[in-house]
């Protein structure tokens, strides 16, 4: 039986939606305010592109997709206009029907009516807070909170929460009785929906623990620990959200800038900024701020991870300061040429002092060259007994090979590349560059040949923070030739770093650059750092990152609500083992299907079949397979040849439309950090162990994908930690894909060739 106030509710919404559009007429028509001829005026121009770009904003701003406007609504005892108590002290609600209590709804946008009168309330604003952290125990002055489940436009169904029974006993409804207590409907109703590739904001759903953090002040730096599915980036999303909106001035101009750690991650969290009104968040992997300065840089290489460690270290800081102090280098004999009737001399004592004197003056390497260039002329002259002018010398020897020579050796301008590509493609430079820093086993394993072309050179994901660093020591070439954004580090006035937890010292060195004042939110999680640099607590985390007057925050999510109680009773076995120290979340669904075990001899058939079977369960739902690298051709071979439909994720370029397939995706443990699908098919989990540098924390990830349904192929022995309570009637004591175990009763066995058996478990949830 349908609520009997959806209709008035309805109402409202529609009345809301009204409003909307007519914002966006209105914002349209502001570019009919200035037009400008083929004659028009530089100022009729100006004002014409300042028009545009004003309406350009106003309308993404009040884009929502497929968004619902209005998703709540709140109701508290009425108070007097502008009274200082109110949480705004501007926002005066509408009356409720007994005149004890005023309401406001909470939406997406703000509306306002002709009156401007607050017909829907922005969720960021300070009066809608209450929504999200009301209680029993404290209900922040609220009499109800309301929920509506919206399809789109349609209100399909509300659910109140009721803090002050006595004070809404009049507001039946209708038949006498109270209305419903349900205070998690709507969250369930979320978390069942299905997955299709995309993040979307949930904003109707944010939790107490999450707001809090949302809205937590913006100064210093905020540290978001969560396990999976806990919410930490929709979280770190949704903050940089409201502090754009609370902070608009200055952080409109300063910028805002959320890091992602690959690619494929950011494709599948762009839609939620938009969503929430702010298009104009920058979204980068770290190779995008590199670029910001010198131009696409080609990374497509992937190091073994002894030389990924290698390159993350802290220590190669000083590597690249060494690695540019070697090409500061006095001459190592005179320099002598003919000018008039003598001769012009460099000695190689007075280079010495010139390449001193230079390192002493300029802190950027590049920024030292004039001053060689016109420290070298000036001793030339010098050394002349008619003393010609320091500009008629440069004039004569510009061009000169053996000047040119000269300045190539005590002081070369140099782009990161150029010194990057160089040092890698020298032993000598290598082994100068890291003395006393890289034992030797370590500097040799960066040596590369160089290559025919630096254009065609190729770099490294861990190459891009040492280019950067690179950048840091030399300085641009040259000033005068260049535009400010093509010569100059941009910093933002905040910045959000996701699975913060994978970005090794030298791109949190990196990312510290970019920070204007400090202000910063890192989220992740610490048992789910998979990098060669895994560290065991925020603090070596911290320690890379801006110092400022504010100490860190350290905020904690505990509740996991995408993964059901089975799935994560399995994945905290594997937590156990890879980070004893931490404790686990909590699952918030208690119900859910039971992880399956699937033993094959052939891990691709395997795969294929166990695909057949948790698409057939999903209905229609996302899947997700999660493999090693070594089986990754082989799968999806089989599951072309089947004609499968799926997607294979990569590490895409910028500009590449690859991401989430929204029926089968097919990728590597690497790229499944933050995703989350209906279900998930976890492939060879001791090859997954093997071939990681954390491995078991790899597996981790891998099992806490997946909202619904998790499959395991295995063919090898599993892992210990696959062996425990939750999968003891799977894989038996010695984990051998021959036991020949029956399926549990809820879960029957799916036939399968040769002797494989397919297995399901028993959660003791």
């Amino acid at each position: 039986m349908s609520h009997p106030e959806i209709q008035a509710e309805q109402a409202h919404i529609d009345r809301a939606y009204a409003l909307l559009e007519s914002s966006r007429q209105r914002a349209t028509r502001l570019r009919e305010m200035v037009e400008v001829g083929r004659g028009g005026t530089r100022q009729a121009r100006f004002e014409r592109d300042v028009i545009e770009d004003t309406v350009a904003g106003r309308l993404s701003q009040l884009e929502l997709g497929s968004s619902s406007l209005v998703f709540g609504r709140i109701d508290r005892p009425a108070r007097p206009n502008g009274d200082a108590d109110s949480p705004d002290g501007s926002l005066d609600g509408s009356t409720g029907g007994n005149g004890a209590s005023e309401t406001f709804y909470i939406g997406r946008l703000a509306v306002a009516d002709e009156r401007q009168e607050p017909v829907v309330v922005d969720w960021r604003a300070p009066i809608a807070e209450p929504f999200f952290r009301a209680t029993g125990g404290d209900p922040l002055g609220l009499l109800r909170r309301r929920h509506f489940v919206c399809r789109g436009r349609v209100l399909a169904d509300l659910e109140d929460e009721v803090f002050d029974l006595d004070a809404l006993e009049g507001d039946s409804d209708g038949n006498g009785d109270r209305p419903r207590l349900n205070a998690h409907g709507a969250l369930y109703a979320a978390l069942e929906q299905r997955r299709d590739g995309q993040l979307r904001q949930v904003v109707s759903t944010i939790q107490a623990e999450q707001d809090e953090i949302i809205r937590s002040p913006r100064k210093g730096i905020l540290v978001t620990q969560g396990g999976p599915g806990t919410g930490k980036t929709i979280v770190a999303l949704h903050r940089a959200a409201y502090l754009l909106y609370t902070y608009r001035f200055p952080l409109a101009g300063q910028g805002v800038l959320v890091i992602g750690p690959n690619r494929l991650f950011l494709r599948y969290v762009e839609r939620v900024l938009p969503s929430l009104g702010e298009a104009g968040v920058h979204l980068f992997v770290l190779a995008d701020l590199f670029n910001e300065i010198f131009g696409d840089v080609r990374v497509r290489l992937a190091d073994p991870a002894a030389v990924a460690r290698t390159k993350g270290d802290i220590v190669m800081s000083q590597v690249i300061a060494n690695a540019v102090r070697d090409r500061q280098r006095p001459l190592r004999s005179d320099l002598r040429l003919e000018f008039g009737l003598g001769y012009v001399t460099l000695s190689a004592g007075r280079s010495r002092a010139i390449v001193a004197e230079a390192r002493r003056r300029f802190r950027h390497h590049n920024a030292g060259r004039s001053y060689v260039e016109q420290a070298v002329y000036a001793a030339m002259s010098a050394s002349h007994r008619r003393r010609p002018e320091p500009a008629k010398l440069r004039e004569r020897f510009a061009r000169h090979p053996e000047v040119m020579a000269a300045f190539e050796r005590m002081w070369p301008l140099l782009t990161p590349a150029q010194l990057l590509r160089d040092l890698y493609g020298s032993r000598a430079l290598l082994r100068s560059a890291s003395e006393g820093v890289l034992p030797d086993d370590e500097w040799k394993s960066l040596y590369r040949p160089r290559g025919d072309s630096e254009a065609d050179y190729e770099w490294t994901d861990a190459d891009v923070p040492l280019l950067d660093e690179a950048y840091s020591v030399l300085g641009p070439r040259s000033r005068s030739r260049k535009r400010r954004s093509d010569t100059e580090i941009r910093t933002y006035g905040h910045i959000v770093v996701d699975e913060c937890q994978d970005q090794p010292p030298m791109a949190l060195r990196m990312i510290a650059r970019r920070s204007l004042n400090g202000s910063m939110t890192v989220v992740g999680d610490i048992a789910q750092a998979t990098s060669a640099h895994a560290p065991s607590s925020w603090q070596e985390i911290l320690r890379h990152l801006p110092q400022g007057p504010v100490e860190p925050r350290l905020s904690e999510l505990t509740l996991s609500y995408r993964i059901p109680q089975p799935s994560l009773e399995l994945a905290n076995q594997v937590l156990a083992a890879a980070a004893p120290g931490l404790a686990p979340p909590a699952a918030v669904r208690i119900d859910g299907s039971p992880p399956r075990f699937v033993c094959t001899e052939s891990i691709a058939q395997g795969v294929l079949e166990a695909v057949d079977v948790e698409a057939a369960a999903l209905d229609g739902g996302s899947l997700l397979v999660v493999s090693p690298a070594r089986f990754m051709d082989e799968i999806a071979s089989m599951l072309e040849d089947a004609g499968v439909d799926f997607g294979r994720a990569t590490a895409a370029s910028r500009n590449a439309t690859g991401a989430l397939h929204p029926r089968v995706t097919l990728a590597p443990v690497r790229l499944c950090k933050g995703l989350e699908t209906d279900g998930v098919v976890v492939v060879e989990p001791a090859a997954m162990v093997d071939e990681e540098p954390q491995g078991l924390r790899a597996l981790y990830v891998a099992l806490t994908r997946a909202t619904k349904r998790v499959a395991v192929v295995w063919s090898q022995p599993l892992p210990d930690p696959l062996k425990g309570p939750s999968s003891s009637g799977i894989a038996g004591e010695a984990g051998a894909c021959n036991t020949g175990l029956a399926a549990a009763p809820d879960m029957p066995a799916v036939g399968m060739s040769g002797a494989n058996h397919v297995t399901s478990g028993e959660s003791n949830g």
